[in-house]
C-alpha cells in the first residue's frame, strides 16, 4: 500500500534551518504531483510547497517564498524540504502528500518547533 514517511523534524531557534525528508512507497513516484502542507496548533492544515513530476516547476505559499525550497529524488523515491530562516510562526506538523486517482495521501507527520 501507500507510505509515506516524514522525517527531519525537530526544535530549532530563530534563524535556524531544517531539511524534511519525506520517503516514499507503494506508487510510482516519478509520476505524481507531491506536496507538502503543515498544520499549527489550533489551526486548519494549509499548503506550503508543491512540485511537478520531474521537479521542473515550483511553488510556494507566500509565507515561506524565498526560506523554504521543495525538491525531490525520484530515484530515491523521496521528497524533501529544506527549511532555512526559520520562524516562530512556521512551528507546526509537516506532513507530505500525494493524489492519486482523487484519493489523497498523507504522512503521518513531523514536528517542527521554532522557539527559543
Amino acid at each position: 500500500q501507500v507510505q509515506l514517511v516524514e522525517s527531519g523534524g525537530g526544535l530549532v531557534q530563530p534563524g535556524g534551518s531544517l531539511r524534511l525528508s519525506c520517503a516514499t512507497s507503494g506508487f510510482t513516484f516519478r509520476y505524481y504531483v507531491m506536496r507538502w502542507y503543515r498544520q499549527a496548533p489550533g489551526k486548519e492544515r494549509e499548503l506550503v510547497a508543491s512540485i511537478t513530476k520531474d521537479g521542473g516547476v515550483r511553488n510556494y505559499d507566500a509565507s515561506v517564498k524565498g526560506r523554504f525550497t521543495i525538491s525531490r529524488d525520484n530515484a530515491k523515491n523521496t521528497l524533501y524540504l529544506q527549511m532555512n530562516n526559520l520562524k516562530p510562526e512556521d512551528t507546526g506538523v509537516y506532513y507530505c502528500s500525494v493524489l492519486r486517482d482523487s484519493v489523497t495521501t498523507w504522512g503521518q507527520g513531523t514536528q517542527v518547533t521554532v522557539s527559543t
